[in-house]
């Protein structure tokens, strides 16, 4: 595909090095975004259009002090991570960790960017279908849960701004994290459509909900299940 010459603003992507968070960095560079890519590894794409920013996102002092000043359209939160495990072997731990990572980073990228975007500013958190409920993920399930209850009460405050927020669900997707030992209990199972969904599809859905022809849907779950719902 060629790059596109339309320039559609400046986007903060977390989680932008690997799995489903490049490929939405990709996509939206593509598209013509200024992009600004958030992570703790070393940036996977190499574009006059995209600029890398290596930072903590548990790191609140550091998250406001660096991003505050950046002068974005929107912002999408991709960085996250899985634990599994069944009850009488949670690990709270880890299910804090992921809460902070999956949540809290959240929290603290809208209440630190969303009062400086401009009218018509978008909001796209990445979520999971499993986020009404799955055996043996419960702590995972909570955070993405929670993403969906957070995204309808900003919508609902940000509306009269113009300013959407809304969650991209996939069902299991071909990334990285398909392979972390830390999911091991839990071995993913392939959607009904015979394969796992891809990172580009979920990256090509956010870049929808950025756009200005998206601009009428707002708190809302948008759930990419491979079948998985049916």
């Amino acid at each position: 595909m060629s790059q596109t010459n339309v320039h559609r603003g400046h986007v903060l992507v977390t989680g932008a090095s690997s799995g489903i968070g490049a490929a939405i960095a990709a996509r939206l560079v593509h598209d013509g975004w200024e992009v600004t890519g958030l992570d703790r590894s070393e940036p996977t794409i190499n574009d006059p259009h995209f600029s890398p920013l290596k930072i903590d996102l548990l790191d609140a002092d550091d998250v406001r002090s660096t991003l505050h000043p950046l002068k974005l359209n929107a912002f999408v939160h991709a960085a996250g991570f899985m634990r599994v495990g069944e009850l009488g072997r949670l690990d709270l731990a880890a299910g804090a960790d992921m809460w902070r990572l999956n949540v809290e980073a959240a929290m603290l990228l809208a209440d630190t960017l969303t009062p400086n975007l401009p009218r018509g500013g978008r909001i796209v958190l990445i979520g999971s279908r499993t986020a009404s409920g799955a055996a043996g993920r419960s702590q995972y399930v909570a955070t993405k849960s929670a993403l969906v209850g957070m995204a309808r009460s900003w919508a609902m405050e940000l509306a009269p701004r113009g300013i959407t927020v809304n969650v991209v669900s996939p069902s299991a997707t071909e990334t990285p994290m398909l392979r972390d030992p830390g999911r091991s209990g839990v071995p993913p199972r392939l959607p009904p459509i015979g394969r796992f969904v891809q990172p580009e599809e979920v990256a090509a859905l956010t870049a929808f909900l950025l756009s200005e022809e998206a601009a009428a849907i707002t708190g809302q779950q948008i759930v990419i299940c491979g079948g998985s719902s049916l």
